[in-house]
């Protein structure tokens, strides 16, 4: 294992939080809607990508009791062990989303559920475009973030420092359609975690399709 100084931070933050995460956020219906209408629109047997997977509950959990198939990737080995233990029907993998090697058209849903936070700008951006050139021609993402024109800044999320990026509302949806994802819709609510060191939180879900016939 790595000391802490050498592990990404999200990883570091992740492995702090472990399964306190799963239960600040258990509560939280607007994620529970959007894996709800992700499932509605998915083929048989769908192959599906889930970044930033977790503790694997509740987004592999309810893809997988849909009939899916579930790739989770997460730079956490805590969150990764306890995503395995809890959901062993769904393959996880360790590692940051940014490394994996994605084939064109392979998946027919992706979730992006809070996993961009700890990343920059530009690297929000290219990877939305590769998670676009992944998915299937027809295909649908969901994506969830807390919108703040912030970059680079200091916060304490659940008691834990972390360093955040994200942009203001209408700009995540600009970066979205920029890498070639038509918006559906949009939902925006205020979500507090059941944790006592959590405060309310906006939270933006993004509702996404990729037209076309392929690249």
């Amino acid at each position: 294992m790595k000391h802490d100084d050498q592990r990404p931070p999200a990883a570091v933050l992740f492995d702090a939080l472990g399964s306190d995460y799963e239960k600040a956020f258990a509560h939280a219906g607007a994620h529970r809607a959007a894996l709800e209408w992700l499932i509605e629109r998915l083929p048989p047997a769908a192959r599906t990508l889930d970044v930033g997977s977790g503790t694997g509950r509740p987004t592999a959990a309810a893809l997988i009791g849909a009939g899916h198939s579930v790739l989770g990737v997460d730079v956490s080995p805590v969150m990764v062990e306890l995503a395995a233990r809890q959901v062993p029907e769904a393959e996880f993998r360790c590692g940051d989303i940014r490394d994996l090697a994605l084939e064109a058209d392979s998946f027919d849903g992706v979730c992006v559920f809070f996993s961009l936070l700890q990343m920059s700008r530009a690297e929000q951006s290219a990877l939305m475009e590769r998670l676009a050139v992944a998915l299937r021609p027809g295909g649908h993402l969901v994506l969830a973030t807390v919108p703040a024109d912030v970059e680079d800044v200091e916060v304490v999320f659940m008691g834990q420092p972390v360093r955040a990026t994200s942009f203001a509302e209408e700009d995540v949806t600009g970066m979205v359609r920029a890498a070639g994802l038509t918006v559906l819709s949009q939902h925006s609510t205020v979500f507090t975690p059941d944790h006592p060191s959590a405060g309310a939180e906006p939270h933006l879900f993004l509702y996404c399709r990729r037209d076309g016939t392929g690249r």
